[in-house]
């Protein structure tokens, strides 16, 4: 056997028992069915149930856990901060990553033969959603606890890593608030996109009054405007830093050793400073 199926419309998914035993959870092969099951397979099905009300559970699930997992991991961090990292952890392309790496997920998603033909395997929306079907799917057979095992195994990697980005956690708001504790205006994007509309990219700049100060690409165009922000926040750290420095060279060269006006050098008004020791010639003739 080739381990795959056949939806009976030319499109192909993986066996979901491959899936089962990655997850580690004891749920039913007609619950995860139904949590793999897109609305274009539905629609090309005779209207088969989706997993959008699952989606919509497990979205909730993942957020209790994830916020939990970080009030108590992080007592010292302000509300703001927190939301950050949550944020960051339960973003779309964050999902797609976790779905696409850990579980190939793609690969036993049902679709129609549209999204099939136009690459929706890929998709980071697809993913993202039918992740969090299957949260929700484990949450509705196994219970909270399972569920929240699953999420701890998927995600608590993710939310180490968060937990060490600063700035990076959210690029657009850093530089937002950058720029208002420099003075130097409300950062603003300009995106374009190119391409057919199952492969488009995004090309976005990002301006700070009249200059171009960051400018990045990518499949969506939050992540094209999150590459700009990225490279205008550095664009502003670096420039400070180096004003800082030339600042600070600026006040050694100023720096002035004062001399004896009766001797013509440095190093006879510092020996002029020193007072004769006992015993020499000078403390003599003193």
């Amino acid at each position: 056997m080739s381990g795959r199926r056949n939806d009976g419309d030319g499109a192909e998914a993986a066996d979901p028992a491959g899936l089962r035993h990655a997850l580690g959870v004891p749920i039913t092969a007609e619950t995860l069915e139904r949590a793999l099951t897109h609305r274009s397979y539905a629609y090309e099905n005779g209207g088969l149930p989706t997993n959008e009300r699952l989606e919509f559970l497990g979205d909730s699930v993942l957020s209790l856990v994830v916020t939990d997992t970080l009030f108590n991991g992080h007592p010292d961090l302000p509300e703001g901060q927190l939301a950050k990292l949550r944020a960051a952890v339960v973003q779309m392309s964050t999902l797609a990553e976790v779905a696409a790496h850990e579980l190939n997920l793609g690969s036993f998603v049902r679709l129609g033969r549209g999204e099939e033909g136009t690459g929706g395997r890929d998709k980071p929306s697809i993913l993202a959603d039918t992740l969090e079907a299957v949260i929700g799917a484990t949450y509705i057979d196994c219970g909270l606890d399972e569920a929240s095992g699953l999420v701890h195994r998927l995600f608590d990697p993710v939310i180490k890593r968060s937990a060490l980005l600063g700035a990076g956690l959210d690029w657009k708001t850093s530089l937002q608030e950058l720029t208002a504790i420099r003075g130097l205006g409300v950062p603003d994007y300009q995106v374009k996109d190119s391409g057919p509309d199952h492969q488009k990219m995004f090309r976005a700049v990002v301006k700070v009054g009249a200059r171009e100060l960051g400018a990045g690409e990518g499949r969506s165009k939050k992540a094209a405007e999150q590459l700009a922000a990225e490279h205008a926040y550095r664009s502003i750290t670096a420039e400070t830093a180096e004003k800082a420095e030339d600042q600070n060279q600026t006040d050694v060269e100023r720096t002035v050793v004062t001399a004896d006006p009766s001797t013509g050098s440095v190093t006879a008004a510092l020996q002029d400073s020193v007072p004769p020791q006992p015993g020499s010639a000078d403390a003599v003739d003193a």
